[in-house]
């Protein structure tokens, strides 16, 4: 069994949002050639997409190939739109969850569906998080690195941890709005760099404020293998015992008392790197994911997991399946 925590989804189209809302900075979809489409913003081309980003068919063939069981679906994180006025955000989320729901519910036993939230309004953002468990039976959500201004660590941010414990739902981390002018302009720096570094700074931001001390029910998993944090790890912890009165200011444990108390994804393309992540993050808080269907992604899924010789069968099946169903608080006879 494979199942694949890190995958995005788009609703095939929707309407002219930069129209309906009133200003720009809207993400639209044109549609061209057969199987491809063209996602602009502003009259900018932001990033060109096959079938197999909007068409469950497409993307249950592809599934088939590679054998994978289900795939964990989330919006692309361009969608989030933490920018817009929060009504806006919210009557975008509503549809995207709602999109996203009905594929779910026609594939039941192949998707899982993980919500988006107007997370720059919490009070919204509760609201739509009650709708996503309650109503159209997620498991969990998906949220940026960061929103806006705020780290995952602000205060503002407290009520949504809250209702995530008490409702179960899972949250997703997904780097993005990183920096992309000036010495990140060339070679897909943004991409290659500032995701790992993005993913980093929330991790670094919820341990190092408190919020899994504060929320110890919290189930957070970190897509990109947590980024750079299974390698700085030992600098982290060390800046925290030499600096308490710059690090330890919102939390007095050290930074490697939480390891354990997160998950990430898989998603690290090199055998030592994954042996590394496993070491440090728990062979029982490591999770297949891919980015499917996008570049930087795994394109055999979990062929890197299989090809571990240092890992036995019993952690194989952890990685490509078991720790995703703990995560999601889901049973493997569902997908059966």
């Amino acid at each position: 069994m494979k199942i694949d925590i890190h995958s995005h989804i788009l609703p095939k189209e929707w309407p002219n949002l930069n129209e309906k809302y009133g200003y720009g900075g809207w993400i639209q979809m044109q549609h061209g050639c057969q199987g491809e489409a063209t996602m602009m913003k502003d009259g900018n081309i932001f990033r060109v997409v096959q079938s197999n980003c909007w068409d469950p068919e497409v993307r249950l063939k592809e599934m088939d190939q590679s054998g994978v069981t289900a795939q964990v679906l989330s919006t692309v994180p361009v969608m989030f739109s933490y920018w817009a006025k929060p009504r806006d955000t919210l009557d975008m989320s509503r549809f995207l969850n709602d999109d996203l729901a009905a594929v779910v519910r026609k594939h039941p036993k192949r998707f899982i569906g993980l919500g988006t939230l107007p997370m720059q309004c919490p009070e919204l953002a509760v609201q739509e998080m009650h709708r996503c468990v309650k109503e159209l039976k997620f498991p969990g959500v998906q949220i940026g690195s960061h929103v806006n201004q705020w780290d995952l660590n602000s205060p503002e941010l407290h009520p949504i941890y809250a209702a995530a414990e008490e409702l179960n739902c899972s949250i997703f981390v997904h780097p993005w709005d990183m920096q992309m002018d000036e010495r990140m302009s060339k070679y897909w720096l943004p991409w290659l760099v500032g995701m790992p570094a993005e993913t980093t700074t929330a991790i670094c931001c919820m341990i190092l404020g408190g919020i899994f001390q504060r929320f110890p029910k919290l189930k957070v998993c970190f897509a990109h293998g947590g980024g750079a944090l299974p390698y700085t790890i030992g600098r982290i912890n060390h800046g925290f015992n030499v600096r308490p009165d710059l690090c330890a200011v919102d939390n007095d444990d050290p930074p490697e008392k939480y390891l354990g108390s997160f998950y990430t994804d898989s998603l690290v393309h090199d055998h030592k790197a994954l042996k590394l992540l496993v070491d440090v993050i728990g062979k029982d808080k490591v999770i297949l994911g891919t980015d499917y269907p996008f570049p930087l992604g795994e394109h055999n899924p979990g062929r890197l997991i299989e090809t571990m010789d240092d890992f036995d069968d019993t952690l194989k099946d952890r990685l490509l399946a078991e720790n995703a169903l703990k995560f999601l608080g889901l049973k493997r006879e569902q997908f059966e």
